[in-house]
């Protein structure tokens, strides 16, 4: 195990150090248990969506959303920690990713919604 300073804690009579116990522990409330959610979106029309800097084309997309879960409950609990959406690039055929608010995609949903049908 390593110490406080990178350096390999030593272990004494077949226990371990202090400095082991330490780190094991500070190791153990580093893990965070995260979960990736995918789902897909449809917009009927052309839309926005804040941060992304042009008009979408109607369609479906794969959004994106990790969650992390809160600890110290006594049942499973997460929170969001963030939301992305997978959209053509401007050119050409890649896709960028674009992390977005989860309130921003919301919107952009609720507007599209409303909007008539051509």
């Amino acid at each position: 195990m390593f110490g406080t300073d990178g350096v390999i804690a030593q272990e004494r009579d077949g226990q371990p150090s202090e400095l082991t116990a330490l780190a094991e522990g500070r190791l153990r409330k580093a893990i965070m248990t995260i979960r990736s959610r995918r789902e897909t979106v449809t917009f009927k029309h052309p839309f926005r969506i804040r941060g992304i800097d042009r008009l979408l084309p109607a369609g479906s997309y794969e959004v994106i959303t990790d969650e992390e879960m809160i600890e110290g409950l006594s049942f499973a609990a997460f929170r969001r920690v963030a939301t992305k959406i997978r959209i053509p690039a401007e050119t050409g055929r890649a896709v960028e990713m674009i992390s977005i608010g989860s309130v921003d995609l919301s919107d952009a949903q609720r507007i599209d919604a409303s909007a008539p049908d051509d």
